[in-house]
């Protein structure tokens, strides 16, 4: 408590401290104080209202306790006279046993009595029972049966309460029942066969159904009362409880397990079509079947039967065991997609049990699924396993491959096929299937297969003596990438029509397999170039066909991407797009290479003109350059965006790169000034002519900069006063940093008069300012080698640099 007020205080030292921090505060003590006074009073007065409401809580327990014990004293007092009456009563019981024995004996008398009658006129009624029986007329002869049955209950009873163990009273009265029991098996065996009949006999005479149903009910009641009465004496009569309502249901279920089962009227070996001839006849006999539920039997039960959900469980069984036992027999691709087509999608239609006239009667949604998704599973790897594609013979039409391609089971698509046209229009696809199977010759394999074999057939049109067929843009294409995803598209089509998750599952494959058939793809590429390169006169449409090569790599790109957004419900990318984006890439940028490797061939000689004798004579090197490049590009104009772009950068780059290589070669050493200046401005008008010749092949934003870098080189040779060499040598650095320090002394070297001092200097000062050049996004030097003889000549100078 000291510590408490001694905080209390510092703490209110403290405030008072910052209220009075100024004179002028002072005039304002009293006001302060009567706040704090009002402050605390409140306080106190929340107090004492909080202890006293504790207070009240405490006074109203209190009271209550006390009257929980009033109460529980009273209780007990209670109990004790309850008890003392309970022992006075057990005497009186004890006296009332002579009496009780009398009621039992009289009530024994009174059943003989009672029953006196029908026990005389037994065989009379028993035979009565068998002809009502025999003419149908199952209410009356049930009637009668009861009556048998309650007279041999009620005498049996009676002698089990008499002496329980007297067996041979019991046997007596069995044996002279015993047609009774027989009876009630011949009745119940004609309700069987009327529950087994129950579609037609609803259909015909619903009152015969009625009176089966209501002779069930009625043996329901008495198993109850039969089973209550021996909870309360030990005894039941034999036979009881029959439990014919569970048997009725047993029999139902069995009826419909029949109806399903009998479907099956042809089989594999006399029809190809026997899986969807089946399906389709289970379909129809489920849904007529459930309709006559609906409309007719349901009235025919009692309500709390739910007749309908009842009815509607049992079909739903029997089919899926149906079901399970088809799925377990080794079936072929197409009746896999017919089998899960049907479970998948069929049966939850608008077709079956998804019916607008069953809709309002039960929920198909809470249905289990007809085949456990192991199963389901175990089907589709095995399709997928078998995964096959139809090719008919190949078709010729204004150069252009159409191909008639589909899966096994698959609506064809080739315009051009006489099956084709008869079986496009069919609304039916199972009669898509029966034609196309009984009609069109094919040849199955597996996908990888057949894209190998398209592959093949697209290597033999590269070595035509005409040139590739041109899209409405004027591309050069093949028929390949419309080969392939044809192919593609029609499988995806039908894995559609099985689930969602297996049509995403098909895609994958087809993507996998696209990227190992690219990876080929890419290869033959290579190995055609090859091949052309041993002589270059064949093939004589080679440019062509590199052209459609490249092509076709922007076509499978957008082929892929529709069938992703088209069969795709993830637009996320996966490792299979990532590497299909590569090796298109890769196969593009290799074209491109080839196609420019092809130019340069035919620009070896001019270029090895270039800073020559000859070259400064007068030489037409560049012209015949220039034209030889425009000419290819006339030829390269047909390679779709964005490749052309990328290869007119490409050649760009390679003519400026095998230009300046012609200077670090040193070819040309200029003997005096005129020469200097001379070779300068031819340097300054080739470039020129090399800008305006990309310009108008549109080599992107880079034309200037790489064309400047002939003009800067030029300008080093062009300077007249050597004293400012370091300044047009630092000038050209600053442009290209990843010109290195073999590339200046080859410069230094070919202008011819620098002399050595002034090359340890520039060489010194330069390797002591490197400059990064990291950041230039199309380095011109870096890939630039200086010749071993350019070196030699500059030993001397590295050794006296190293030295110091």
């Amino acid at each position: 408590m000291e510590e408490t007020s001694r905080e209390a205080v510092a703490t209110a030292v403290q405030r008072v401290a910052g209220m009075l921090q100024r004179s002028d505060q002072l005039d304002k003590v009293e006001q302060y104080r009567r706040r704090e006074a009002r402050k605390k009073a409140s306080v106190e007065a929340r107090l004492k209202a909080a202890i006293q409401s504790q207070l009240d809580g405490v006074r109203t327990g209190l009271t209550q306790l006390h009257s929980a014990l009033l109460d529980v004293k009273d209780i007990q007092g209670s109990l004790a006279d309850v008890s003392k009456d309970w022992r006075q009563s057990i005497n009186t019981i004890e006296n009332l046993k002579d009496v009780k024995d009398a009621v039992v004996q009289h009530s024994q008398l009174a059943s003989a009595v009672e029953n006196l009658k029908n026990i005389f006129s037994v065989p009379e009624i028993v035979a009565d029972t068998q002809q009502l029986i025999e003419q149908g007329e199952l209410l009356q002869a049930h009637r009668k049966l009861m009556e048998l049955e309650c007279s041999r209950d009620d005498l049996m009873y009676e002698q089990y309460r008499m002496d329980s163990k007297n067996t041979s009273d019991m046997n007596l009265i069995s044996i002279y029942f015993e047609d009774v029991q027989g009876l009630s098996d011949e009745l119940a065996k004609q309700l069987w066969m009327v529950l087994q009949r129950s579609m037609v006999t609803v259909r015909r005479d619903p009152t015969m159904l009625v009176s089966v149903v209501r002779i069930i009910e009625r043996e329901v009641k008495i198993d109850r009362r039969m089973v209550d009465r021996k909870k309360q004496s030990g005894f039941i009569p034999p036979g009881r409880p029959k439990r014919w309502k569970d048997k009725m249901f047993e029999v139902l279920e069995g009826t419909v397990s029949t109806r399903i089962e009998g479907t099956q009227s042809v089989t594999r070996e006399a029809d190809k079509m026997w899986l969807v001839r089946l399906l389709e006849i289970t379909r129809k006999y489920v849904l007529d079947d459930l309709m006559v539920v609906k409309n007719l039997m349901v009235q025919c039960f009692p309500q709390h039967y739910d007749t309908f959900n009842r009815f509607f469980g049992l079909y739903h069984n029997a089919v899926s065991s149906r079901v399970k036992e088809l799925a377990s027999e080794d079936l072929e691709a197409n009746e896999i997609v017919s089998m899960l087509t049907w479970v998948l999608n069929t049966y939850k239609s608008a077709e079956m049990m998804g019916h607008p006239d069953l809709a309002s009667e039960c929920d198909i949604n809470a249905l289990e699924p007809l085949l456990p998704q192991d199963v389901v599973d175990d089907l589709l790897s095995k399709y997928v396993k078998t995964f096959t594609v139809r090719t008919s013979h190949t078709h010729r039409n204004t150069n252009f491959h159409t191909l008639y391609v589909g899966p096994l089971f698959g609506v064809p698509t080739f315009s051009n096929c006489k099956l084709a046209k008869k079986t496009c229009c069919s609304s039916s696809l199972s009669e898509v299937w029966i034609q196309t199977l009984s009609d069109c010759p094919y040849v199955q394999s597996n996908i990888t297969g057949w894209l190998r074999k398209a592959l093949e057939t697209d290597k033999k049109d590269w070595q035509k003596d005409t040139e590739p067929e041109a899209d409405q843009d004027g591309y050069y294409q093949t028929t390949l990438p419309a080969i392939v995803f044809q192919m593609f598209e029609q499988n995806l089509q039908v894995a559609a029509q099985i689930d969602g998750d297996f049509k995403e599952q098909v895609l994958k494959l087809c993507l996998k397999q696209m990227n190992s058939f690219l990876i080929r793809y890419r290869e033959e590429a290579m190995t055609y170039k090859e091949e052309h390169l041993r002589d270059r006169q064949l093939p004589q449409c080679y440019v062509q066909y590199m052209i459609a090569i490249i092509n076709n790599c922007q076509t499978f790109k957008e082929s892929i991407n529709s069938l992703k957004r088209k069969y795709s419900q993830s637009s996320e990318p996966t490792d299979s797009d990532a590497a299909i984006e590569r090796t298109l890439n890769e196969v593009a940028k290799d074209g491109c290479q080839f196609l420019l490797d092809e130019v340069f061939l035919d620009l070896e000689h001019h270029l090895n003109e270039l800073l020559t004798r000859k070259w400064l004579m007068g030489s037409h090197a560049v012209d015949t350059i220039c034209v030889t490049v425009e000419d290819y590009f006339n030829d390269f104009n047909k390679i779709k965006k964005p490749f052309n772009q990328e290869m007119t950068s490409e050649a760009l780059r390679r003519v400026v790169v095998e230009y300046i290589k012609a200077v670090m070669q040193k070819r040309i050493t200029f003997k005096n000034a005129d020469e200097r200046r001379e070779g300068a401005d031819r340097m300054i008008k080739e470039a020129d002519q090399f800008k305006f010749l990309f310009r108008k092949l549109a080599a992107g934003e880079d034309t200037d900069r790489l064309c400047g870098a002939i003009a800067a080189i030029a300008e080093v040779f062009k300077l007249t006063d050597p004293t400012l060499l370091f300044l047009e040598v630092t000038t050209l650095v600053s442009k290209y940093p990843d010109i290195r320090e073999e590339h200046i002394q080859a410069l230094l070297a070919v202008r011819g008069d620098a002399s050595r001092e002034m090359r340890q200097m520039i060489i010194g000062t330069l390797s002591e300012n490197k400059v990064s050049y990291s950041a230039v996004t199309q380095p011109i030097f870096k890939d630039i080698s200086v010749p071993t003889n350019t070196m030699t000549t500059m030993t001397s100078m590295a050794t006296a640099k190293l030295l110091k």
